[in-house]
C-alpha cells in the first residue's frame, strides 16, 4: 500500500474520517433557501448544520448514531409527503428542504407539550443548575403553555407520597438513584430519548443501560434494574454528558450551581491524554467536561478524568514548605524563601564535602514537559553532573531502548485514531479496559465492527471476555515467558512463509532478516517446545500467528506486562520484529503501540530525563549535541552518563551519594524492593521531596516543597501517541508556586541565572534545542489544538504515523531475541508466581485517586488466587493471607477467582498499606534496569491480619494527615 497515494488527506490534513468517505461524491441540496454541498450519505440534519441552519432536536447528538425517536427534528422535503426526521434521512441531489413552517412549528410544539406534561419541571429553569437542553428546545419551538396539566406521576415529588390513581407504585417508580458518588439519576425527569443508553453502547461499549417498560411507564434502568453503583456501569460519564434533561446530572452542579468559566486542559491521569474543559465557579472546579475537539479522546472520558479531580483540594495537601534536620525530628513549617535557601545550602555543602556527583534529581511523569525539562537542566547545568532519572526507568525504559534499536526512535508508531483501520489487534501485557479505558472503548467499538483480537496475558482480563467483546485467541502464558512466546509466533510466520518479503526487502536489512529468520525457525522456538515452558497450547500460538500475519492490518498494543521483566527490552524488540516481518508498519491500522501508564511518561523521556540522554534521545557522549546546550547554558557538560535511580540508591548505601531532589515521584512506594529503597534514602543527608502530599518517600525527607496540581499551571503533556497537549491553568496555585516556578527558585538559589516568566518560554528553548520539537510552540498548540512529534520543518503539523516512507534509523533492524529464563524461579519455598497490575478506578500508587470517592470501588488491594491454589492452602474468599517472597512479606485479603491460572497470583499496588513492592525483587531488565515487577516467586498462607509494619504505617499516615490538617486550619 502506498500511504501517500491511498490516504493523501490523512497525511496532509491529519484528518482521518474513513477512506470511503474521502472518495464519496458531493451532493448539493437547498435548505431554507441555502445551497449546501456535502458528501453523499450525509443526513439532512448534518447538512443543515454545515450550512448554518440549526434544527431543533432531542434524541440526536454528534457523539451518537442517528436514532430518530424524538420527532422534534422533523422537516419538509419538496415533492415528498410526510415530515421525515432530519437526523435519519440522507440528503439527495437537488433536494429542497424546509426546516421551518407553520405545520412543522405546530407539530414540534405538540410533541414538546406531550413531553412537558410528563416532565416534573416543565420547561422552566431550575435554580442553581441553569436551563437543560430540554428546556432550551421547549423554548425554541415556542411552547408557552401546557394544556395537558401536570397530573402525571412524574410531577409527584418523592416526599409527596402517592400520585392520584397510581397507588404505591408511584413513589418507588420516581425514587432518585443517589448510589453513584458523582452523579444523580432522577427517573422522573427521563424523556426516554435513549441518548444515555446509546452513549453507553456506542461510545463506552459497556452496555450497562437499557430502556424498561412501555409507554408512560418506560424509563432507563441500569443493569437488571439495579442501583448504578451495583450495576456494570463504569461511571465514565458518557450518559450524564448525553442526557438532555436533568435526569442524569453531576452532583457538584446540583449542589454548587453552574460553572462560570472554563479552560481546555489535559487530564493528569493515564497516558491516553484526554482533553477536558475544566469548568470553574469562583476558585473551585465544578466539573470536568470531556472536550469533543480533543484528538485523543474525541469527547469521551473515564471515571478518573471525568470525576476524580477532588484530590486537588483534598485536606491532605501540604501547602507550606517544611524542613527538619533529621527524619526522626518533627516537621517545622517555614517560608518558601527559607526552604529554598536551606536546600541550596545543603546541596552545596554535600558537593563540597563528597564531590560533584554526590547529588542528583528525579523528574516526574506527572509534571509538565516544561517542568521536567527544568529539573534535568538544573541537574546538568547546576549540579554539573548527569545524575537525573525518571519514573520511566521503572515502567517503559525498555520501550525506548527496544524501539530505538530496531526502528530508530523511542516511541510508538501510530495515533489512537489509527485503530479505526485495524483488522487484527494484538494486546500483550496490558489491560486497556482498566488502565487506558478511553482507548479501550475505541478498540471495543472497532471489534464490534468485525476486527479480530489476540490477547497475550497470564490473566483473563476484561479484554479477553466481557460485554460484547471476546478475544479470538487468548494465550495465557506463564509470567516471564513473553520472549519465548513471541519468538514462537515468529517461528510460525517464518516457517509457513507468512512474512511480507516485499516490505522486508524494501524497508529492512535483508541479510539481518535472514539471520533472524534462521534463528526463529530453530526447533527450540517452535510452538510445541515453547508451549511446554510457557503453558500455552501450541495450536493457540499457531492460530494467533496466522491470524496476525494474514488477517489484514495488524496493530500491536502493549503495556507494563511487556516492559517490567528482566527481558523487557528483548520483548519490545521481539514485538518490533513481528511487525516488520509482516509489513505492519507505516500506515493506518498497524504499528507498535506502547500504552504509556502515566500522563506524561512519554514527555518526561522526551525531555532528557535519563542519565545518558539529552532531550530528544540524543546520547550525552555526542559532542555536537553537548555543544548546543553548552553554548546556550554557558557551562561545560559532563560527557559521561550519570546514575540511574537504582544506582543512586546503591551509591547512597555505599556512602558516595548524599542528596537528591525528587519532584512528583513516590519512589518508596513505586520502586521495587522497598527495603533497599528505604536503606538508600535513609543513608542520604538531604532528601528533598516536591509533591502534593506527604507520601511514603517523604518519611525519609529533610525538606518538603509543596507541589501544584495540573489545574494550577500552564504547560504541556505528551501522551502515549506522542501527542503534545496543552495544560492550562484554571486555578491559582494553592501553595504559591507552580512546580516550574519552585524549580526555578531553587536553580537561582544554587547560582543559575534563570528568568523564565511563563512556560511558553521554556517550550521555546526546548524547540530551539530539540529537533523533534523544533516546530512546537504554545502559539501553534493554541491554534491547532495538539500536534504529535516530530513536529518540525518537514512536518509542521506533526506526525500522526511514524516510519511512513522509511524507518528513522534507515533500514529496519531485525534482532535475535534469545529467551533467557528469569533468575526469579519458583520452588518448594516459593511455588507461586506473583504478577501485578491496575484497576479501573485507581491510578498508580493511588496518591490522587485514593483521595477521591473512587475508593468506593476499590478500597483495598486484594490478592487474586485460583480456587485450586486457595483450596490447597485452606483459604476462603476474603481471608487475610500472608504473601511472602525472598525479599519480604506483607498481608492482604484474598480474592478467589479463576481469572488467574493455577500457580499464578495477582494483585494491584494502589494502596500503600499493602506495600506490594516489599515483595518484589531487585531483578531488572538487562538493558535498562527496569524492575521485574511482573515475575516474583511467592508463597501464600493464612494470616491473622495486618502485619506489625502495616500497623506502623497506619500511625505514620495518621501523623501525615494531622500535619496537613493543621496547615489547612492555619
Amino acid at each position: 500500500m502506498n500511504i501517500k497515494a491511498d490516504f493523501p488527506i490523512l497525511i496532509e490534513e491529519l484528518d482521518y474520517g474513513t477512506p470511503e468517505s474521502k472518495a464519496q461524491k458531493q451532493v448539493t441540496l437547498v435548505v431554507d433557501g441555502r445551497s449546501i454541498s456535502v458528501p453523499e450519505g450525509t443526513s439532512i440534519m448534518r447538512a443543515a448544520m454545515e450550512g448554518g441552519v440549526e434544527i431543533p432536536k432531542l434524541c440526536a447528538t454528534d457523539m451518537l448514531d442517528s436514532f430518530g425517536s424524538c420527532r422534534v427534528c422533523l422537516v419538509e422535503i419538496e415533492g415528498r409527503g410526510g415530515t421525515p426526521a432530519s437526523c435519519t434521512t440522507p440528503v439527495g441531489e437537488g433536494m429542497v428542504v424546509r426546516t421551518q413552517s407553520d405545520r412543522l412549528d405546530a407539530i414540534r410544539r405538540g410533541v414538546m407539550e406531550l413531553y412537558v406534561s410528563d416532565h416534573p419541571t416543565g420547561w422552566n429553569e431550575k435554580a442553581g443548575t441553569g436551563a437543560s437542553e430540554f428546556d432550551a428546545v421547549a423554548k425554541s419551538v415556542g411552547l408557552t403553555e401546557n394544556r395537558y396539566g401536570i397530573e402525571g406521576r412524574n410531577h409527584v415529588k418523592q416526599e409527596d407520597g402517592v400520585a392520584p390513581g397510581h397507588g404505591s407504585l408511584a413513589v418507588d417508580y420516581i425514587a432518585r438513584d443517589e448510589s453513584n458518588p458523582y452523579f444523580t439519576y432522577d427517573p422522573a425527569q427521563c424523556i426516554v430519548c435513549s441518548r444515555c443508553v446509546r452513549a453507553c453502547e456506542e461510545v463506552q461499549g459497556t452496555f450497562a443501560l437499557t430502556i424498561e417498560g412501555r409507554g408512560f411507564e418506560s424509563r432507563m434502568v441500569a443493569g437488571m434494574h439495579e442501583d448504578f453503583i451495583a450495576s456494570e456501569c463504569v461511571s465514565c460519564g458518557a450518559c450524564v454528558q448525553a442526557c438532555p434533561t436533568d435526569a442524569l446530572r453531576e452532583k457538584t452542579v446540583l449542589e454548587k450551581g453552574m460553572p462560570e468559566r472554563s479552560a481546555v486542559t489535559t487530564c493528569a491521569y493515564c497516558g491516553v491524554g484526554c482533553s477536558f474543559k475544566a469548568e470553574v465557579k469562583g476558585d473551585e472546579v465544578i466539573r470536568m467536561m470531556p472536550y469533543k475537539e480533543g484528538k485523543a479522546n474525541h469527547g469521551h472520558s473515564c471515571v478518573k478524568g471525568r470525576f476524580a479531580y477532588g484530590y486537588a483540594t483534598h485536606k491532605d495537601r501540604i501547602l507550606s514548605p517544611m524542613i527538619r534536620e533529621k527524619v526522626s525530628d518533627p516537621w517545622r513549617e517555614v517560608s518558601w524563601e527559607e526552604a529554598i535557601a536551606h536546600t541550596a545550602k545543603e546541596f552545596r555543602r554535600i558537593q563540597y564535602q563528597y564531590g560533584r556527583t554526590a547529588i542528583g534529581g528525579i523528574t516526574s511523569s506527572r509534571c509538565t514537559n516544561e517542568e521536567t525539562y527544568l529539573v534535568q537542566k538544573m541537574v546538568r547545568q547546576g549540579f554539573r553532573n548527569n545524575n537525573v532519572d525518571t519514573c520511566a526507568r521503572v515502567c517503559h525504559s525498555p520501550t525506548g531502548y527496544g524501539l530505538g534499536q530496531t526502528y530508530g526512535t523511542s516511541a510508538g508508531t501510530q495515533d489512537f485514531d489509527s485503530v479505526e483501520f485495524t483488522d487484527v489487534a494484538v494486546i500483550i501485557g496490558a489491560n486497556p479496559a482498566s488502565a487506558h479505558p478511553v482507548f479501550a472503548s475505541r478498540l471495543k467499538k472497532r471489534l464490534r465492527q468485525g476486527a479480530k483480537l489476540i490477547v497475550l496475558d497470564p490473566r483473563r482480563t476484561e479484554m479477553v471476555k466481557s460485554a460484547h467483546v471476546e478475544a479470538d485467541y487468548h494465550l495465557p502464558l506463564k509470567p516471564g515467558t513473553n520472549v519465548a512466546v513471541l519468538t514462537a509466533l515468529a517461528h510460525v510466520i517464518v516457517t509457513e512463509g507468512l512474512f511480507n518479503e516485499a516490505f522486508i526487502r524494501e524497508r529492512c536489512d535483508w541479510t539481518e532478516f535472514q539471520d533472524w529468520a534462521s534463528f526463529v525457525a530453530l526447533p527450540e522456538n517452535s510452538p510445541e517446545t515453547v508451549g511446554k515452558l510457557s503453558g500455552v497450547d501450541p495450536e493457540l500460538i499457531r492460530g494467533a500467528a496466522r491470524l496476525y500475519a494474514k488477517g489484514g492490518n495488524g496493530a500491536i498494543y502493549y503495556g507494563l506486562g511487556v516492559t517490567e521483566h528482566s527481558q523487557g527490552s528483548t520483548t519490545v524488540m521481539a514485538i518490533a520484529n513481528l511487525a516488520m516481518a509482516t509489513g505492519n508498519i507505516g500506515r493506518p491500522g498497524v504499528g507498535v503501540n506502547p500504552l504509556r501508564g502515566q500522563n506524561n511518561v512519554q514527555g518526561s523521556c522526551d525531555m532528557g530525563s535519563f542519565p545518558h540522554e539529552l532531550p530528544g534521545y540524543r546520547h550525552i557522549s555526542g559532542e555536537a549535541v553537548r555543544d548546543i546546550y553548552e553554548s546556550l547554558w554557558g557551562v561545560k557538560l559532563d560527557d559521561e552518563p550519570g546514575l540511574r535511580i537504582p544506582n543512586m540508591l546503591d551509591a547512597a548505601v555505599d556512602g558516595s551519594f548524599k542528596g537528591i531532589y525528587i519532584q512528583g515521584e513516590d519512589i518508596l512506594q513505586s520502586d521495587p524492593d522497598t527495603k533497599h529503597v528505604a536503606a538508600g534514602l535513609a543513608a542520604m543527608e538531604c532528601v528533598v521531596v516536591h509533591d502534593l502530599f506527604l507520601n511514603e518517600t517523604a518519611n525519609y525527607a529533610h525538606v518538603f516543597l509543596p507541589g501544584s496540581t495540573f489545574l494550577e499551571k500552564d504547560g504541556t503533556f505528551t501522551n502515549a501517541e506522542r501527542r503534545i497537549n496543552m495544560v492550562r491553568k484554571v486555578l491559582e496555585p494553592k501553595a504559591r508556586y507552580a512546580d516550574w516556578e519552585a524549580t526555578q527558585e531553587l536553580a537561582r538559589a544554587i547560582g543559575l541565572d534563570w528568568n523564565y516568566e511563563h512556560p511558553s518560554q521554556i517550550m521555546d528553548e526546548i524547540a530551539k534545542t530539540t529537533p523533534s520539537f523544533a516546530g512546537v510552540s504554545f502559539e501553534l498548540l493554541d491554534r491547532v489544538g495538539s500536534v504529535q512529534w516530530p513536529c518540525n520543518e518537514k512536518a509542521p503539523l506533526g506526525t500522526p504515523i511514524m516510519h511512513v516512507d522509511g524507518f528513522v534509523r534507515g533500514k529496519g533492524k531485525f534482532i535475535r531475541t534469545e529467551y533467557v529464563a528469569t533468575d526469579e524461579r519458583t520452588g518448594p519455598r516459593f511455588p507461586l508466581l506473583l504478577t501485578t497490575g491496575r484497576i479501573l478506578s485507581q491510578y498508580n500508587v493511588g496518591a490522587q485517586t485514593r483521595r477521591t470517592d473512587n475508593v468506593m470501588w476499590h478500597s483495598e488491594d486484594r490478592l487474586e488466587i485460583h480456587p485450586h491454589d486457595a483450596e490447597n492452602r485452606g483459604l476462603r474468599d476474603g481471608d487475610w493471607v500472608r504473601l511472602t517472597s525472598r525479599s519480604g512479606e506483607t498481608t492482604l485479603r484474598a480474592l478467589i477467582t479463576d481469572r488467574v491460572s493455577p500457580g499464578v497470583v495477582y494483585t494491584t499496588f494502589h494502596h500503600p498499606d499493602t506495600q506490594a513492592n516489599v515483595i518484589t525483587t531487585d531483578f531488572s531488565d538487562w538493558a535498562t534496569n527496569c524492575p521485574e515487577y511482573k515475575v516474583t516467586a511467592v508463597q501464600v498462607g493464612a494470616s491473622n491480619g495486618p502485619s506489625e509494619w502495616q500497623r506502623e504505617y497506619d500511625e505514620q499516615a495518621k501523623n501525615s494527615r494531622r500535619i496537613a490538617s493543621l496547615q489547612a486550619a492555619e
